[in-house]
């Protein structure tokens, strides 16, 4: 199907925003804010944002799955109030009833929709031989490979032949050779116009994936997730890689994703938005990256001459961008490097913590995280109150859940953890669960 969009939207969100229930009453997390976003009949639309913007729940929201705290979900006009019949999802976990065949699992939707059994294996075996599963309608999910589960997961989204296919990272668990198969075939399917849904909304943390099937792409910002604008990709079917346009735009998305004051195509953010990110919070999230993922960002930095273009950094070191830049951005809170225009240069401080020795770069880094990481600072600071200059995690934990949901709450303590430790400023107990001063640091030179 080619994109050949027409102006009705097949499906809406208007103004949405999504906030959960911190633990014991601490306030809300908002997830979403003020988001707006449109699929229409005839268009492959994308989904793009760093981890934290909120791509996976806003396509659950659109889903009827979960409701929005506030704003609508409109289908065909009409508002949306529960599971959408509509739509059809791929995911990027498998999810097959290891219990059921091919053709079962596949015939599943259909069953649950009181199709009868001989329409709904006439219609099962037709979307298994869409994907390639021919010969194997008997076979259990155990005797597959991941790809083929995967085509089985398609094929089970296809029978139900919905208004809009949403695919939430449906490559992201597979091999690098199948995924790059599965996304090529998606591709020829679409542009051979006998694609079983009238639309796509791909949810996707892949910059080359989006280009390569999307014809819009979304770009999310962050805490909390909103829509800074979008791109049109506006390139023939089908698309190559080689192509000097088709790396300019890949290109472009990369600065965009990695300098949050870049502008897109729409302004950068609601004025909405715009307000509530101007409220610096306590605790600014933390990159989850550890210590020597940043160093060895800096070494192959210095190695390349002090700056490098992230994309081209990213392909040659075979990582998304989901795990690249972290690594980046916590350079960058560390003023250990600095990005401008989809490149990233090592400072002074980064060279020469890259070039130190061990204990001279200890001491350098330091001085920057507690300079610059609230997080890590609250806990050293805490530590050299307590007379015994001890405390049990649960204490720091239960703040940052005022802050974080409680998976992200864990998660942000780890890293801070992490960067204490090297920074010789704490030590922790696993088992005990409980962090005390380090000794060479109870005095630091920088704070």
């Amino acid at each position: 199907m080619a994109s050949n969009r027409q102006d009705a939207a097949l499906i809406a969100a208007e103004k949405v925003t999504k906030a959960f229930p911190l633990p014991e009453g601490h306030g809300t997390f908002t997830v979403l804010q003020d988001v707006s976003v449109k699929v229409c009949a005839g268009e492959v639309v994308a989904l793009l944002g760093r981890s934290g913007s909120g791509k996976s729940t806003l396509l659950r929201i659109l889903a009827g799955l979960i409701p929005p705290t506030t704003g609508q979900v409109l289908c065909a006009g009409k508002e949306v109030r529960g599971p959408n019949p509509d739509v059809a999802m791929v995911f990027q976990s498998f999810a097959l009833m290891p219990w059921l065949t091919v053709l079962e699992n596949v015939e599943w939707g259909l069953k649950a929709r009181n199709v009868k059994p001989a329409e709904r294996r006439r219609h099962a075996l037709k979307v298994i031989d869409m994907v390639g599963l021919d010969g194997f309608e008997s076979a259990y999910p155990k005797e597959l490979s991941g790809g083929m589960q995967q085509r089985v997961g398609f094929a089970r989204a296809f029978v139900v032949n919905p208004q809009v296919l949403f695919m939430d990272e449906p490559f992201s668990a597979l091999d690098v050779l199948t995924a790059e198969n599965l996304r090529g075939e998606i591709a020829d399917l679409w542009l051979a116009g006998n694609f079983p849904a009238r639309s796509i909304l791909l949810v996707t943390h892949n910059i080359e994936e989006a280009v390569f099937l999307a014809d819009r792409v979304v770009i999310l910002g962050a805490n909390p997730g909103h829509v800074r604008g979008e791109l049109e990709i506006g390139l023939p079917r089908p698309r190559e890689r080689s192509l000097p346009a088709f790396k300019a735009l890949v290109d472009r998305i990369y600065t965009i994703m990695t300098n949050p004051e870049e502008q897109v195509t729409l302004p950068a953010a609601p004025e909405a938005v715009a307000e509530a990110l101007a409220t610096a919070p306590r605790f600014p999230p933390l990159p989850h990256a550890r210590v020597g993922g940043i160093s060895g960002l800096l070494e192959l930095l210095i190695d390349r001459g002090g700056t490098d273009d992230i994309f081209q950094l990213a392909q040659r070191l075979s990582l998304e961008v989901d795990d690249l830049l972290p690594i980046v951005d916590a350079a960058q809170m560390l003023d250990f490097a600095r990005v401008s225009q989809g490149d990233v240069a090592v400072t002074p401080t980064g060279r020469a913590f890259a070039n130190a020795e061990i204990l001279p770069s200890k001491e350098l880094f330091r001085q920057q995280v507690l300079a610059r990481v609230p997080q890590v600072a609250s806990i050293y600071q805490t530590l050299r109150e307590k007379r015994d200059g001890r405390m049990r995690a649960d204490f720091f934990l239960d703040i940052l859940d005022e802050h974080f949901p409680a998976e992200e709450a864990e998660q942000q303590f780890a890293t801070a953890l992490d960067w204490g430790r090297f920074a010789e400023l704490f030590e922790y107990d696993a088992d005990e669960r409980v962090l005390w001063l380090s000794e060479p640091a109870a005095e630091p030179t920088a704070a």
